[in-house]
């Protein structure tokens, strides 16, 4: 069977859509090629990345990518993360079934250092959560 090709786009590529890469690879294992991008790079956050090591799994090696580079790429699925990334990506060229859910950017928490931990956390929870049922319903 073919793997499914999905792509996660968000608007700058350093948190939601690489906690959601990460975990739609660990529920998808071999069924999918999971690929995430950005309107903009603005590289992987730091924050992201000791958020899913909690959780056991490792975004360290990802890269942030631009939508541009996967233009030539047919995808099954494309799965937008933030409202801004969905506004502004009308004319990605697919016939790909698009998904929409709109996460709050754990980027801008603000508070003391735990508590922009735990917003962080909330997050990566909802979207674990949004990721398991998406692998189960649609892979």
């Amino acid at each position: 069977m073919e793997k499914k090709k999905i792509l996660v786009l968000c608007t700058g590529n350093s948190c939601r859509s690489q906690i959601a890469e990460g975990y739609l690879r660990h529920f998808a294992h071999v069924k999918a090629d999971i690929y995430s991008a950005g309107i903009e790079a603005h590289g992987v956050n730091p924050k992201a990345i000791e958020t899913m090591q909690e959780d056991g799994i490792d975004i360290s090696n990802h890269t942030s990518n631009n939508i541009d580079e996967y233009y030539n790429i047919d995808f099954e699925f494309v799965i937008t993360v933030c409202d801004n990334a969905k506004e502004r990506c009308p004319f990605f060229p697919t016939k790909a079934k698009k998904f929409h859910h709109n996460f709050p950017d754990p980027a801008k928490a603000t508070g003391t250092e735990e508590e922009v931990k735990e917003q962080f956390r909330q997050v990566r929870q909802q979207i674990k959560n949004y990721c398991r049922q998406f692998v189960t319903d649609y892979l």
